[in-house]
C-alpha cells in the first residue's frame, strides 16, 4: 500500500528457508564438509490489488502457504531448476525478499570479547539492497523488553504512507485475523 503499485501488478513476498535437512525436508543430505548456505525461496504472490482490498490475514495465509510449500520434493525441485537453469536470480521486480534471522543464537555467543548486541545486515538503505530485502532480527530495547526488528528501505514518501498505514494497522481490532485463523481450521 506505500508503493501505490497499479491493482493488476503482481507483488511478491520471497521467504528464505533452510533446506539443510531437518524438520519437513529430513531425506536431504547435504553432501559432507559443505558448510555454505542450503536455503529455498518460495515466494506469496498476490496481485496489488488483492493485498490492499483484503485484511492483513489475507497476506498472512499466503506467506504461510508458500513457506509450508517447502518439502524435500521441493527442494529437490529447485535443485534440479539451478542446474538446468545456471542458477537464475529470483525476480526482484515488485518483490520483497525476507529473511528470518531471529534463532540465529547469536545470543549465548561469545568470541571472547562479549556477547554479541545485534546480528544483521552491517549496512541498509538505497544503494546496498534498494527496497527489496530484509532481515527479521531480535532486539532488546533500552528497558529490557524483547522483540523483532525489519529494518525498511523505501522512498521518502512510500515511508510516510508506510507510517500511516502500520499506526492504522496496529491500532486496528485484530477480529479479523482471528477470523481467518478460525475459518482456516474449520478447513
Amino acid at each position: 500500500m506505500a508503493l501505490a503499485p497499479d491493482a493488476d501488478e503482481k507483488m511478491r513476498l520471497i521467504c528464505v528457508v533452510g533446506a539443510r535437512g531437518g524438520g519437513k525436508t529430513p531425506g536431504l543430505r547435504i553432501p559432507r564438509g559443505y558448510y555454505g548456505n542450503s536455503v529455498v525461496f518460495p515466494a506469496a504472490v498476490s496481485m496489488a490489488g488483492d493485498l490492499c482490498s483484503n485484511p492483513v490475514g489475507y497476506a498472512v495465509e499466503l506467506v504461510r502457504e508458500a513457506k509450508g510449500m517447502v518439502d524435500a520434493e521441493y527442494v529437490r525441485s529447485v535443485a534440479d531448476l539451478m542446474v538446468l537453469r545456471g542458477r537464475p536470480h529470483f525476480t526482484a521486480v515488485r518483490s520483497f525478499l525476507l529473511s528470518e534471522l531471529t534463532k540465529a543464537g547469536f545470543g549465548d555467543l561469545d568470541l571472547g570479547w562479549g556477547r554479541p548486541v545485534y546480528g544483521g545486515p552491517a549496512k541498509v538503505g538505497p544503494g546496498v539492497f534498494p527496497g527489496v530485502m530484509s532481515f527479521l532480527i531480535k532486539y532488546t530495547n533500552a528497558g529490557g523488553e524483547d522483540g523483532i526488528i525489519a529494518p525498511l528501505s523505501l522512498p521518502r514518501p512510500a515511508m510516510d504512507r508506510f507510517v500511516e498505514e502500520m499506526g492504522k494497522l496496529l491500532h486496528a481490532p485484530v477480529d479479523h485475523i482471528a477470523a481467518a485463523a478460525r475459518q482456516r481450521a474449520a478447513l
